[in-house]
């Protein structure tokens, strides 16, 4: 009689151990991020290599994610967690001890490959855990807390500066934390029985408006966070009002997660999603239009920035409900791998349409990218009908 509440607190403690791990990373990433950044640039490295080095770890995530399935059904969700925690905090603090820029290229491969394991098999882990009918609740509360970490990285970044040891150490000791969380869930950690009979691009043929909605987020979300504050300076703004529009947009990020993600498990999330990007070309069209400095402005950047993430949040909940086990693996790697490539693709894509359409290229860019979703949502809910 009891075995249905034991099974669901089961359940609870192994979702609070995947959403625990994934906020110390979160913290971790958005602190050592930067930090790399600004070691780089006191020894005197050039952006364009900076640059470079920063996207080897993409490369790592493309490369690492199609793997990561079989990984999991060889080695299990918590070992492999265990053994990313413990490479991504001796990979940063590798990176202070390394006087060699060319060692960076290999490390950062290292670091972002330990990344990709952390975030693909915590969100499988996740999913799996979650009940069908509390999907979008469970994602839309991860979203929320890793929208938190996000933010709150830089904040401690700022407390214990960018010099000498502190900040490498502080860094290594939150990816350290995301341990713990794991060590208590780790009995609860899904297990693959078998492998999967699809690889990973066949599984982004199967669901395009899932999968393709993490590219189209990492695009968008790399375009705003990098051009953001440059647009309103360039239409007028100072430094300060800047990046005070920067935040108002993050801060949509963090509010809209949990309620689009309660709101997933009572409509159709295909059409969900559809509704996402409509909003987002919308708000990107807007953009230019309305005066930098007004209500309008920030009630815009903060609806639009939060409801695009949406197509994450929405989209990782949507694979869950579809695909369960290996399938499930697959799909959550592909889902990575994506947005990693969005992650890549954003900045470019986004600065080289600000040059050309000097200011407004930069709204009208995402723009493009969210309506091309558009298209695609909408074709696969007209196919599935």
């Amino acid at each position: 009689m009891h075995a249905p509440a034991a099974r669901s607190g089961t359940n609870i403690a192994s979702i609070a151990a995947a959403i625990g791990a994934i906020s110390a990373v979160g913290f971790g990433l958005a602190l050592s991020i930067p930090l790399l950044a600004f070691e780089l640039h006191d020894r005197g490295i050039s952006s364009t290599w900076i640059g470079l080095n920063t996207a080897v770890g993409g490369i790592a995530t493309i490369a690492v994610a199609p793997f990561l399935p079989d990984l999991v059904r060889r080695v299990g969700a918590g070992p492999l967690l265990f053994a990313a925690i413990l490479s991504a905090a001796a990979s940063l603090l590798a990176f202070k001890v390394t006087g060699s820029f060319a060692l960076w290229f290999p490390l950062r491969f290292i670091f972002g490959a330990a990344l990709c394991v952390l975030f693909v098999v915590s969100e499988f882990w996740i999913n799996a855990a979650a009940p069908n009918d509390r999907r979008g609740l469970v994602i839309g509360i991860y979203g929320t807390v890793l929208s938190m970490g996000f933010a709150g990285g830089p904040a401690v970044l700022s407390l214990v500066g960018t010099h000498g040891w502190a900040p490498y150490l502080v860094g290594a000791a939150l990816f350290g934390l995301a341990a713990i969380p794991v060590m208590i869930g780790a009995a609860g950690a899904p297990a693959i029985e078998k492998e999967s009979s699809r690889g990973v691009w066949t599984l982004m043929l199967v669901a395009p408006a899932a999968t393709f909605a993490a590219f189209i987020f990492g695009t968008v979300e790399t375009g705003m966070i990098n051009f953001l504050p440059l647009y309103g300076l360039r239409r007028g703004l100072d430094e300060g009002q800047a990046a005070l529009l920067l935040t108002v947009a993050e801060l949509g990020n963090v509010a809209l997660q949990l309620p689009l993600g309660l709101l997933s498990d009572r409509v159709d999330r295909r059409r969900l999603l559809l509704a996402c990007g409509t909003v987002g070309v919308v708000g990107s069209f807007l953009i230019p239009h309305l005066a930098i400095d007004g209500w309008a402005m920030w009630g815009t950047v903060f609806l639009t920035t939060g409801i695009v993430a949406g197509l994450y949040t929405v989209g990782l909940a949507l694979l869950g409900a579809r695909f369960n086990g290996a399938a499930l693996a697959t799909a959550n790697a592909a889902f990575v791998m994506l947005y990693s490539i969005g992650l890549t693709v954003g900045p470019t894509a986004v600065g080289g349409g600000m040059q050309m359409l000097e200011p407004h290229g930069f709204a009208w860019t995402m723009g493009v990218f969210l309506l091309v979703y558009v298209l695609v949502a909408a074709g696969q809910i007209w196919r599935d009908r």
